[in-house]
């Protein structure tokens, strides 16, 4: 069994102010004072650790000085929950052989009482309540009611005394206590049960930063495991609250956006590489309106084996901001061991996220791959039956002239070793002769014509306002969710370590 948090004794009683304390030890003849007034049954010499009892002005044990991770001293001075305290007393309790805890013991202006009690670095705040408040079957009931609120039984410990400092206006009890804690969240009941009567005490965690700030103290003990009280690490209800709001406030904002947008192509225009060669064009101004959403840019160029670049700018005539990009078009065929292959696209598209509504316009430049005369060899077959021809990249075409069928190929040892019908027709028609010698005769320089299935001289750009994006929409909802069902399940597990302690943990233990 572990010794849960907070245990506190009966050890004050409210009483009235009679006057300041000065008491001189009768063994060392050292002063002991405090800034508080009520009446002192006992105290414990500073300089000799003596408990004197203040009727006989004798001392009735040397007690050891709390000296285990103490960090308050008696007589300090802390404003908490807007009411200022004094130390005046300090016990140090031990349950087992090496379980220590620490309680003080505070006085407010109008002499009621109240405690701090620290175990392991974790801090509860307490105050006494009457027997009458608690509402329960028996001493052996799981729970008890405090103010229409449940207590779960958390623990049953008993301990002694092991240190003490300070003024005390009952006398100090270094037998056996018995205790026991209920526990409601951050909430407990303490029931001490000594000398055969029994007191109540409601405690609240507090935490050490507030602690330290009230008492002006600098270091406080580290946190050691979880605390009988201790919170969890995020407020579920306020969690709760917090992201419904935000939620809300996202639906309204899309809802808006949404509503106040326009779906509708905002540019189109054909543009001549010539045109733009080496400088920049302005393009027509279009206008954009409704809230934010992408803006989808459509490139096209009938490039065949070549390439294109498009260079373009946004410009926000309001703002003058520019948002730069650039995209290549690449298309490339052609036929490697009799197997066609093709790579690249005659059209590109690109998205500019997030463009706000307002007045826009292109800044564009573009270029292709400079064009230029290709010098090709061809053979005609004595019967006229095979062209072959080669152009300056090495492409090898090969016409057949009676069916007009074309077959293109890499270089000439592909030509070589296709054994399709194209290729065997090659190897009929020119039978133990060297290709690549009869190409290279009668060279005949020929400048390509254009495709009339495609336009390699211009880039048509078109940009369409893009609708509204549900995307982001839904992903940050989907993260809320899973943000907070990661909570909820963290609070259950932090719910399950800190009852582990107890016999009588409500979550199932493995």
């Amino acid at each position: 069994m572990r010794l849960s948090n907070i245990l506190t004794p009966k050890l004050f009683k409210n009483t009235k102010f009679i006057d300041k304390m000065h008491y001189t030890c009768p063994l060392c003849k050292t002063e002991n004072k405090i800034d508080a007034n009520f009446h002192v049954v006992e105290y414990v010499c500073k300089a000799c650790s003596n408990l004197i009892d203040v009727s006989k002005n004798t001392s009735t044990k040397v007690i050891k000085k709390p000296i285990e991770s103490v960090v308050l001293e008696v007589g300090q001075k802390g404003i908490i929950n807007e009411v200022e305290y004094s130390v005046v007393g300090i016990i140090v309790k031990k349950y087992g052989s090496d379980i220590f805890w620490r309680e003080y013991y505070l006085k407010d202006n109008k002499a009621n009482n109240a405690f701090l009690s620290e175990s392991d670095g974790h801090w509860v705040f307490l105050q006494s309540i009457h027997k009458e408040d608690i509402k329960r079957k028996s001493w052996n009931s799981r729970v008890v009611e405090f103010h229409l609120l449940n207590y779960r039984w958390y623990e049953t410990t008993e301990c002694h005394i092991h240190a003490a400092a300070g003024f005390f206006e009952d006398r100090v009890d270094f037998g056996l206590s018995t205790y026991r804690e209920y526990v409601n969240g951050t909430q407990m009941i303490s029931e001490e049960k000594s000398n055969g009567e029994t007191q109540y005490f409601f405690g609240q965690h507090i935490s050490k930063y507030k602690v330290q700030k009230a008492f002006k103290i600098q270091n406080l003990p580290n946190y050691t495991g979880i605390g009988i009280v201790q919170p969890y690490y995020v407020n579920i209800k306020q969690m709760i609250n917090i992201f419904c709001v935000a939620a809300l406030l996202i639906c309204l904002l899309q809802l808006y956006v949404y509503t106040t947008r326009t779906n509708y192509p905002v540019f189109e225009q054909k543009i001549k590489f010539e045109d733009v060669k080496n400088k920049e064009m302005v393009s027509k101004s279009f206008t954009l309106s409704g809230g934010s959403a992408p803006l989808k840019v459509k490139v096209y160029s009938g490039v065949d084996n070549s390439w294109a670049n498009v260079q373009l700018s946004l410009v926000n005539e309001s703002t003058n901001e520019i948002v730069y990009t650039s995209k290549d078009i690449e298309e490339y065929h052609g036929i490697e061991d009799g197997e066609h292959w093709s790579e690249g696209n005659t059209t590109e598209d690109f998205n500019l996220c997030g463009v706000s509504s307002g007045k826009y316009h292109f800044l564009i430049s573009a270029e292709k791959q400079p064009s230029m005369e290709t010098i090709s060899s061809n053979t005609v077959s004595s019967d006229n039956g095979v062209t072959i021809s080669r152009d300056v990249s090495g492409i090898i075409d090969v016409v057949n002239n009676t069916t007009k069928e074309t077959v293109s190929f890499g270089d000439i040892k592909t030509l070589e070793k296709d054994s399709s019908d194209m290729g065997k027709l090659v190897k009929q028609t020119f039978p133990n002769q060297n290709l690549d010698s009869l190409l290279n005769v009668n060279p005949i320089i020929q400048t390509p014509s254009l495709s009339v299935t495609s336009d390699d001289s211009s880039v048509d750009i078109k940009a369409t306002w893009l609708p509204v994006s549900f995307w982001n929409f839904t992903i940050v909802l989907v993260l809320m969710i899973v943000f907070f069902i990661a909570c909820y399940w963290g609070r259950y597990l932090f719910n399950v370590s800190k009852w582990k302690n107890s016999s009588n943990s409500p979550y199932p233990q493995s």
